[in-house]
Parts: structure tokens; sequence; C-alpha cells
């Protein structure tokens, strides 16, 4: 992504001090190392009577949220997504939302270029330890035919490889229902990109392969690792007039088991095999539609995630965000849900381990609607302020897109967020 370019469509008319405004100086030095270590050096020799060489060339740009959220209910805490380990409550917290990276973007010739960005959030452990979140090299062998190869943003849905840039998105964060389950930021391996027109529009069609790079929280400070899970997809991208629409699938083969031990204190996949997760699959399907024309900006998307293992319950999740530009003012209302559908355990279970296998399923069943009202306004140059209200309305059961939730917890529950969003 050009950060530089970033939303150019719009009119410019754990504690303590905030971790994410401390990892600049942490992650600027690596970042530079990197780019000073991946451009050729100029050559030495005489000069020649040959055309000059090509000059690489170097940018280097950053993104950053400062934001905080709070919600008005004790009972359950509200995240952005499963890979936070904790959420907020009724105090204003600013770790769910803030963040601050940057990146190189490197020209090494006219055909090739290369990206790093280094990222400071809040992690799996609740710590905001940089990480190195792109670092790939992009060839375009022609017009139409590109290729890329590192570490790259997963393209599971239509703009999930740049949900973590708030200036780049018109909410204050990428609704909750639809990516909250995400748990994939990026991946290590390669992606093919072709590129055609068709009718009066273009079409672009892309096929990715790699692994996961990354661990995930499960609850509190209990992690699973993620890392050497194979994903493999691919999607088709049509744009025609102000219109954009896409077709999506992935597919990611865990490595790695689940804590089941450590999470519920018992072996519960030899009373229930179905519940294994290693070496069995998830697919991620979605469809999206985007218009954007003067004025008016719609969003609308739908998916289902299909889990070959019993673990996790197969979910289905759709939104929809309309808005209107008044000047630098953008207000905008959303609507979104989830849906779970039930477990499909055939063995035998025995009585005593019934108790067991109900609360292991019981904590991934999600049922929800939420409404989401807000406002954007770009305050100056790659500045934009935000503020949106979340009513959220589901059943005392849907506990899965929380974390610590209460017996008391009813479902329901108000979130209320302001950010500063900003590229450099």
């Amino acid at each position: 992504m050009d950060l530089a370019n970033t939303r150019q469509r719009r009119p410019v008319t754990r504690r303590g001090r905030i971790p994410a405004l401390r990892m600049l100086s942490a992650c600027l030095p690596a970042v530079l190392s990197m780019v000073l270590c991946s451009v050729p050096r100029t050559s030495q020799a005489e000069p020649s009577t040959a055309s000059p060489a090509y000059t690489p060339s170097i940018s280097l740009l950053g993104f950053g949220t400062l934001g905080f959220a709070r919600s008005n209910d004790d009972d359950a805490e509200f995240v952005r997504d499963l890979s936070q380990a904790y959420g907020v409550r009724t105090d204003w917290s600013p770790k769910i939302d803030s963040l601050l990276g940057v990146q190189a973007n490197m020209r090494l010739t006219p055909q090739t270029n290369a990206v790093v960005q280094a990222l400071s959030r809040y992690r799996y452990d609740g710590s905001y330890g940089p990480e190195i979140s792109w670092a790939f090299l992009r060839h375009e062998f022609s017009s139409q035919w590109a290729a890329r190869a590192g570490r790259m943003g997963t393209d599971f849905y239509m703009h999930a490889d740049s949900r973590l840039i708030g200036y780049a998105n018109l909410t204050v964060r990428p609704p909750q229902d639809f990516y909250g389950q995400l748990i994939f930021s990026y991946f290590d391996g390669v992606d093919v990109t072709a590129t055609f027109p068709l009718g009066n529009g273009l079409l672009e069609a892309k096929l990715f392969a790699g692994q996961a790079a990354e661990k995930t929280s499960m609850k509190d400070s209990l992690t699973w690792d993620l890392r050497g899970s194979d994903i493999r997809g691919g999607y088709l991208d049509y744009t025609v007039g102000p219109w954009q629409l896409r077709l999506g699938t992935t597919q990611v083969r865990f490595e790695h088991e689940i804590p089941i031990v450590e999470l519920v204190g018992a072996n519960a996949f030899a009373i229930a095999p179905e519940l294994k997760v290693k070496g069995r699959k998830t697919r991620y399907d979605a469809i999206g539609i985007a218009y954007e024309d003067g004025p008016l900006e719609i969003q609308a998307m739908a998916n289902r995630v299909v889990h070959d293992s019993e673990f996790y319950r197969d979910t289905r999740s759709a939104y929809v965000i309309g808005a209107y530009r008044i000047g630098s003012v953008t207000p905008y209302l959303g609507y979104s849900q989830i849906r779970s559908s039930a477990p499909d355990i055939r063995s035998p279970i025995p009585s005593g381990a019934r108790p067991l296998i109900d609360l292991i399923t019981s904590n991934f069943y999600a049922h929800q609607n939420t409404v989401a009202l807000g406002v954007r306004w770009d305050v100056a140059p790659r500045i934009a302020l935000k503020g949106q209200i979340d009513r959220i309305d589901g059943k005392p059961e849907s506990i899965f897109p929380y974390r610590g939730e209460t017996p008391d917890w009813d479902g329901d529950m108000t979130v209320f967020s302001v950010t500063m969003d900003f590229v450099f």
C-alpha cells in the first residue's frame, strides 16, 4: 500500500503511558537497517560511456492510531479481534486500537521494489513488542503479471491486508462481527497477480500460498502457535467505474494443536477426537462489494468460515456500511451480524464427560447484531479524527467474540470509541 496516497480521494479541507507511542525508536533503526542492507551499493568502477544505470530510491513512511475505547458493561471484555488477549470494559483504554507503524518502500529497479513494514500494536501476549508485518520483494514481469515473495498481509477478505491502517479505513475499526475472528494478519510465502481489462472494467486475479508466522491468544496468557500452518487461496477482483466486486476463498491447514489440557484442565481430544485441530483445515469464503462515487460510499460483505474440526463452530457473518461526505466530515452508519452453527460431535461421550465437552463447544457460540454510528473528520492533511458508538445486541450465550465474560453476561453492550488516525 502506498501510504503517501492513502485515501487521498477524500478532500483535505497493560498500563501507564501508551506503549504504542514508544515503539518508533525501537523499530525505526531495524527498518532503516533492512533498507540500507537491501539497496545495492553503487559501483566504484571507472566511468563508462554506456547509458546511466538505474538509481535505486528509498522512501520512509509511517502510520498510526491513537485511540481510546470503553463499553458500558463490566461483564465481558470487548476486543478488536480474537488475537488480543484482553479487551476493554467500562474504563477508557488505549490498548485495543492504538498502534504505530513505519514502512520503507525501496525501488530497486524499474520493475522490482521491496517493502518492509514494522508495527507495534497490542499483541496476543499483552505486549506491544514491535513485529515485522511486511517484508517482501515485488517484481512486475509485464503490465499484466506481477509476483511477490516474502512476508505479506493476509488477503482473506476485501481490505483485510490494510485493516490495521486506521487512516485507510472509513470507520474506527473494521466491523468486529465480520473481521473479529480473523486471527491471521500476515504470512510468509508467495503470490502471483494477473490484471486484465474486461469489458469497461479491470479484472484482477490473485493466487497466494505460504505459511502462517504468528501466534494468537486463547485465554488470558495462554497462546496457540499458528506458525507453520499452510495457507493458500485466491480471489477475483473486478473494478468498473465506482464499483468494486471481490470473490475470494482461503484454506488454512493447522500445524500445531490447541493446548487443550492447559485450556480446560483435561485431555478432551481423547474423549472427542473431532475436537482436534492439528492437521485439519479451515476455509474462509467471502464476497464483497464497494461503491464510491463523489460523496457517497457504500461497503457490503458476507463470509462463511467452515472448520473441519468441531472445536470451533462454523460461522456466517455480514456487514453493510453507508457514508456520505459533507466537506471534510463524513458521517456513517453500519450494521453487522454473526451467527454460528451447532457442533457435530458423533463420538460416544460418557455422561461424566458431557459437561466438559459442552463447556468447550459453548465457548465458540456467536449470535449477535451490531449497529455502528460514527463520524470521520479529515481535520488536516493526513490526519483524521473519528468517533463511533457500537450498539451490540446478542444472546447471553454469545461469548465467542469476547474475552473474560462473567455469568452475568446478557449479550448486550454499547462500545464508545474515539481515535486520531494519521500517516506521515
